[in-house]
């Protein structure tokens, strides 16, 4: 089984993008419909589901936004709720951003006191990804709280908020999900005997990287060409 480290996700993304041509968005939306695809499977088909998304700033909200309009299509009723101020939104995510504000789909900023109070059937962490290296900073305790009192099942997006991606380490307060959808391979931290109770099921969805890329990197090996 493969399992990359921080530096080898990055490199990975970074290859695919720059020599291999394949454009950051098209990974995104291939994370995106993998999440989705999860989601439905959670929900075991119940109709007009209500689903609730937590969205960072940085490409694992972005890949949040993006699950956001699978799912509506799918006829869930979808919530987003903000982590970040949507104007610092780079890149593929502000792509993203812009599409679910000219779908008109529900999104405000997320007020942890409450997040107690909101009513959903899943909820979705794509708060932080694998970039995550020093503890998070308030309020994110307040909204690991909140999530836990929901108590609904969680869907965390390439790896729960607030778990170190190396170490399988908590940073500090860390979401609990029932199921990580992991995005290219398992993360090296997932090996970890306390990322477990963090992890819930681990799935790994393909987000069109190449497999000799993937191969490469994971074996330390340099670039070819």
């Amino acid at each position: 089984m493969i399992m990359l480290t921080r530096s080898e996700v990055r490199e990975i993304d970074r290859r695919s993008i720059a020599d291999y041509h394949i454009p950051g968005v098209v990974l995104m939306e291939n994370a995106s419909r993998g999440v989705a695809d999860a989601a439905q499977e959670m929900l075991c088909g119940k109709a007009d589901a209500d689903v609730l998304i937590l969205c960072g700033g940085g490409n694992n909200g972005g890949d949040g936004l993006a699950a956001a309009r699978h799912l509506h299509n799918a006829g869930c009723r979808v919530c987003i709720l903000l982590t970040t101020d949507p104007a610092r939104y780079q890149g593929e995510a502000l792509l993203n951003w812009q599409i679910v504000q000219a779908m008109r789909l529900s999104a405000a900023p997320l007020d942890p006191a409450k997040l107690a109070g909101e009513r959903c059937d899943l909820l979705i962490d794509a708060i932080f990804g694998t970039g995550l290296t020093q503890p998070p900073r308030p309020p994110f305790a307040a909204i690991v709280a909140g999530v836990e009192s929901l108590g609904v099942p969680v869907l965390a997006v390439d790896i729960p908020s607030g778990l170190d991606c190396d170490t399988g380490r908590p940073l500090g307060p860390c979401i609990h999900a029932a199921r990580t959808v992991t995005l290219v391979a398992e993360k090296a931290g997932f090996a970890a005997p306390e990322a477990r109770e963090y992890l819930g099921r681990v799935t790994v969805a393909d987000i069109g990287c190449p497999r000799e890329l993937i191969d490469l990197v994971a074996d330390g090996k340099p670039n070819p060409g």
